[in-house]
């Protein structure tokens, strides 16, 4: 079996000056996955910073992938407001009520404190604890949800898109609050020894125009993203669905990665903005990592590679978006084994052979059987 040659840490700065590598860094978005490594249930993540670094710090040893994501749910920073939220016993947290149910209660909203509101506390504890145990070889991040989403469960999601028409002013107020806890949360992040990593579901073209994009995004993920970057971090953005008309957007914004879901093109992201932009994907978390084989995944793997290896500012191997819980632990050993197969820099002639062909080597067969 291929081992590792440099840390996460070494291999990220190497990459970034242009040296030599010995793979390409690789995230499967490691979520709520991480409760299994440690058999753990997520709910028991709920106000449980020391159990919540266990299980990423076990994930991130198991697996030995690039990034470590300190992750529930997008919902932490919104329940710290006021929002309600339930806890399945073993299964992501989903938004049972937004914090308030009508325009005429926004005034009652206040910023969160991430040191004393809701489960914030607790997910600081927990970075920090990830920190100093890994933090030397590999980069911890914090998930931010971005003002716009934010503001989606503080009113309701549809409550919200609603009033981009209606009565944009409401909007604009809900996301500046939002934008508020963010800055205080991203602040804290970073005061942990960690690196907030921004998630905007809401900002997806799926659900807005590219139009309202620019008036009720754009501005707050620039405002957040310019403070990150003024403590010296680096940024990575990841809009969920639908983001090919936003992508020069993303970047101006000021993002340094664009995470790619697997609705989109990593082929086409390249040839927009892959001069401005690292690119991050976009292998499918449900079809592949959850419910596809050793083989699917290594293929999956094997072509986003050959379509964006190449990218003039860089590439990340990664999954489209957060792993299912249930994604089993041999299909995130085929990513990261498939990236360590590859090498750096990559062979034409083995993607022509591995994906054209539609079969392995011998001796690859062998490796596949491993995990199966």
């Amino acid at each position: 079996m291929l081992c590792d040659q440099m840390t996460p840490k070494e291999r990220m700065e190497a990459y970034n000056k242009g040296q030599q590598i010995d793979r390409l860094p690789c995230v499967p978005i490691v979520g709520n996955t991480a409760a299994g490594v440690i058999n753990a249930k997520v709910s028991e993540f709920k106000g449980n910073g020391k159990l919540l670094a266990k299980a990423h710090i076990a994930s991130y040893k198991m697996f030995g992938y690039d990034v470590i994501r300190v992750f529930t749910d997008l919902y932490v920073q919104a329940e710290a407001m006021g929002a309600k939220v339930h806890y399945p016993y073993d299964q992501t947290a989903y938004l049972e009520a937004p914090a308030i149910n009508d325009v005429s209660e926004i005034d009652t909203l206040e910023p969160a404190d991430p040191y004393k509101d809701g489960n914030l506390p607790h997910h600081l504890e927990a970075m920090k604890i990830v920190a100093e145990e890994v933090g030397d070889e590999v980069t911890v991040t914090g998930p931010v949800t971005c003002p716009f989403t934010n503001a989606s469960f503080l009113i309701g999601a549809e409550n919200l898109v609603r009033l981009t028409l209606k009565d944009p002013e409401k909007v604009h107020k809900l996301c500046e609050i939002s934008l508020e806890t963010n800055l205080r949360y991203a602040k804290a992040i970073i005061d942990a020894g960690c690196t907030p990593s921004l998630t905007d579901a809401m900002s997806s073209n799926t659900v807005i125009s590219p139009k309202q994009f620019k008036e009720f995004s754009f501005p707050y993920l620039k405002r957040l993203i310019d403070y990150i970057h003024s403590r010296g971090k680096s940024v990575t953005l990841h809009i969920c669905g639908k983001t090919n008309k936003i992508w020069d957007l993303m970047a101006e914004a000021g993002a340094d990665c664009i995470s790619i879901d697997n609705d989109a093109s990593l082929l086409e992201a390249k040839q927009k903005v892959g001069h401005r932009v690292r690119l991050m994907g976009n292998i499918k978390p449900s079809e592949t990592m959850l419910q596809g084989t050793v083989s699917d995944v290594k293929k999956a793997v094997f072509e986003c590679v050959r379509q964006a290896y190449d990218n003039p500012k860089g590439y990340i191997v990664a999954s489209g978006c957060s792993l299912p819980t249930e994604t089993p632990f041999r299909n995130i050993h085929a990513m990261m084994d498939a990236v360590r197969e590859i090498g750096y820099p990559p062979s034409e002639d083995f993607f022509n052979y591995m994906i054209y062909k539609g079969h392995f080597p011998s001796q690859y067969d062998s490796y596949c059987s491993d995990y199966v």
